[in-house]
């Protein structure tokens, strides 16, 4: 027998027994489903057994690491659905391509057409499965067997993300005869994907999602075009050069092509922020660039970039941090814990705002404010502008794309452009890397170089960044006259060398150690490359260091 303590209460359980056997008798004790485990400090799947005794802790669908193993899960549901109904011969591959909302976007290529009839069928056959609540079946296999098993299935993305794995051996999952590999914990039956729609968007579908807000309820698809046309746009253009998964881009890294790779995506990215300023000069009567995003979007750098592509105009761009109009620490809004909310638009001086920058737009002489961050106070050092013909203001702050932020400006005089770094490879065809771990390795290389920020305060301040992005960068960025996207391909690849040696200071008695150990994981994918090789005006210096810019 063994002693399983959860929540403070223990009972005695025959050893082998599932920890879903455990769950089973503590799901009172939960708001939500639970979905995986933590024994002894360990995450473990509910399908494993127990060996001894344990104190043992149950994640929910709510619970991050819970809502990821129910997308998973879910995504290989559908796959298997796909193939049962359409056959495996007529399916070349089928990708998860990227995020919109609550929609997982997916295209299918091979000899049969995706019709909306088939995608109904498939959804029939999904819901078939989940009521027969088929086990998903884990098992590690060698690496040269798991790279012959792909092969045979004709999953040439993960034969080639196999080639690069330390480990000899990888774990493989089976629901009935369908094989796929995964990175991260899945659910231990298809009697546990309760919550899903499948519905035709443009060339592929929609999979259609619950939340982790709200885990047990699916709402009607999200929609947002110019988001996804944006996404659309980077993958179809990854696809063109080749590189679209990880193992793609370890391959140039391996092959010596990635210099030449590093240099076609910086001329991409220049070449769509010339774009940008093209259009704001063919606009004309544009005297307020707003540019907002997301916390490490790389705003900063993409606001010199874009004033060195306006100056070629003749233009005279001034920047403006919206930061330097924060109110005064006392006067900052707290939030539910009784933290400084400084993501909210009431942390700042909307009216003093306005005030100057109608000013401005008046052709009068202003004293713009600076805000000290040590003192928390905002302070004037006779920093004053004055508006010609031919200059412009480049605006950078998270409320940009509100105009609340900016009621008193007409609209003809602004010009709000969206930047986001919006994920555009993924680990491969099945397994999408998400934007927020992209911008959280971000944010955690450039807090440890210019912050003193350890990795574990990062990870530990990130939700409540995150909670800041939905209520306030999100709901408006369907309203931007332009959106960019400022991911590039091979980053992560440079990060791994900086962000690495942070992770592993995070010790196992620490909460932050799971999501650590997580990014850890991930990061053992990519075959590193030489900083030194990133251009000194790339987004990508604004966190590593060394660029061009005052970032």
């Amino acid at each position: 027998m063994a002693k399983i303590t959860v929540l403070g209460t223990t009972k005695e359980y025959d050893k082998g027994t599932t920890l879903e056997k455990v769950a089973e008798d503590f799901q009172d004790k939960y708001a939500h489903r639970i979905a995986v485990a933590i024994e002894n400090g360990k995450i473990r799947e509910l399908f494993k057994k127990v060996s001894g005794d344990a104190t043992v802790e149950f994640l929910t669908l709510k619970d991050s690491v819970g809502h990821k193993a129910y997308v998973r899960s879910a995504i290989m549901l559908m796959l298997k659905s796909f193939e049962d109904v359409m056959g495996r011969d007529q399916i070349e591959y089928m990708k998860v391509e990227f995020v919109i909302g609550n929609g997982y976007y997916i295209t299918c290529k091979g000899p049969s057409k995706v019709t909306p009839q088939v995608i109904d069928k498939a959804k029939a056959r999904m819901k078939e499965l989940v009521d027969k609540n088929i086990p998903f079946v884990k098992e590690s296999v060698p690496i040269e067997d798991a790279i012959d098993i792909f092969k045979e299935r004709k999953m040439k993305d993960k034969e080639s993300l196999f080639k690069y794995r330390r480990s000899s051996s990888v774990n493989i999952y089976s629901l009935e005869d369908y094989k796929d590999y995964y990175y991260g914990f899945m659910l231990p039956s298809t009697g546990y994907i309760k919550w899903f729609d499948v519905i035709p968007y443009d060339e592929g579908m929609m999979l259609v999602m619950p939340g982790s807000s709200e885990p047990e309820a699916i709402k009607p698809f999200d929609e947002r075009k110019n988001l996804f046309e944006t996404l659309k746009a980077t993958t179809d253009w990854n696809e063109k050069i080749e590189v679209s998964t990880v193992g793609e881009l370890n391959d140039l890294v391996c092959s010596g092509g990635i210099n030449d790779m590093i240099l076609v995506q910086e001329a991409l990215q220049e070449r769509r922020i010339g774009a940008i300023a093209e259009d704001i000069v063919r606009r004309g009567g544009v005297k307020f660039v707003m540019i907002a995003g997301p916390s490490s979007s790389g705003k900063t750098t993409f606001s010199h970039r874009l004033s060195v592509e306006l100056k070629t105009y003749g233009l005279k761009p001034h920047p403006i941090p919206v930061d330097d109009y924060f109110v005064d620490r006392e006067k900052t809004p707290r939030d539910e814990n009784g933290d400084y909310n400084f993501e909210c638009l009431e942390a700042i001086d909307v009216e003093q705002f306005n005030k100057d920058m109608s000013a401005l737009l008046r052709g009068e002489r202003v004293e713009l404010p600076t805000f000290n961050f040590k003192t928390g106070k905002r302070e004037y050092k006779g920093n004053f502008k004055q508006l010609g013909p031919d200059d412009i203001l480049v605006i950078e702050g998270i409320h940009g794309l509100n105009d609340k932020m900016s009621y008193s400006l007409p609209s003809e005089s602004k010009y709000k452009i969206y930047i986001s770094a919006l994920t555009s490879i993924n680990i491969d065809e099945h397994n999408r890397i998400p934007t927020t771990d992209g911008r959280l390795l971000r944010r955690m290389v450039r807090d440890a170089r210019t912050r003193g920020t350890s990795a574990k305060n990062t990870i530990k301040m990130w939700p409540s960044v995150r909670k800041g992005e939905e209520e306030n960068i999100f709901p408006f960025q369907e309203n931007a006259d332009a959106m960019f996207n400022s991911i590039l391909i091979y980053e992560l690849a440079a990060f791994k060398t900086y962000a690495e040696p942070l992770l592993f200071e995070i010790g196992k008695d620490e909460p932050e150690y799971y999501e650590a150990k997580r990014l850890l994981k991930f990061l053992e994918y990519f075959v590193g490359i030489d900083p030194k090789v990133v251009p000194a005006n790339s987004i990508c210096r604004e966190f590593i260091g060394g660029s061009y810019f005052n970032v």
